[in-house]
């Protein structure tokens, strides 16, 4: 039982995720700081307010924070097929010219 909570908790904490994850991840985090801080300059030169321009530019990069940090299961939709490891000293049975080399 206690095995089980930890292998879920080492899981959770170690943020797997695949290739295609890390794309989406990384364009998103790019786009959606590009338009809070659009946004924000915009709100801000409307309203004359430095402040508030501040402010929304530190909330955007919250969101994208909280969207992008945490290992979301939809970064992880894609995983690779990993070759399994092989011990070093059997070799992996590969054949060149007909003759196996270990």
């Amino acid at each position: 039982m206690t095995d089980q909570l930890i292998k879920q908790a080492r899981n959770l904490l170690e943020g797997q995720i695949d290739f295609q994850g890390q794309k989406k991840a990384e364009l998103f985090t790019s786009f959606s700081l590009a338009g809070f801080g659009l946004v924000a300059l915009l709100v801000g030169y409307i309203q004359q307010d430095t402040y508030l321009t501040l402010w929304l530019g530190l909330l955007g990069t919250f969101i994208t924070f909280v969207a992008v940090v945490p290992p979301w299961p939809f970064y992880n939709k894609d995983p690779e097929a990993w070759l399994p490891a092989a011990n070093a000293l059997t070799g992996m049975g590969i054949e060149v010219d007909g003759k196996k080399i270990n």
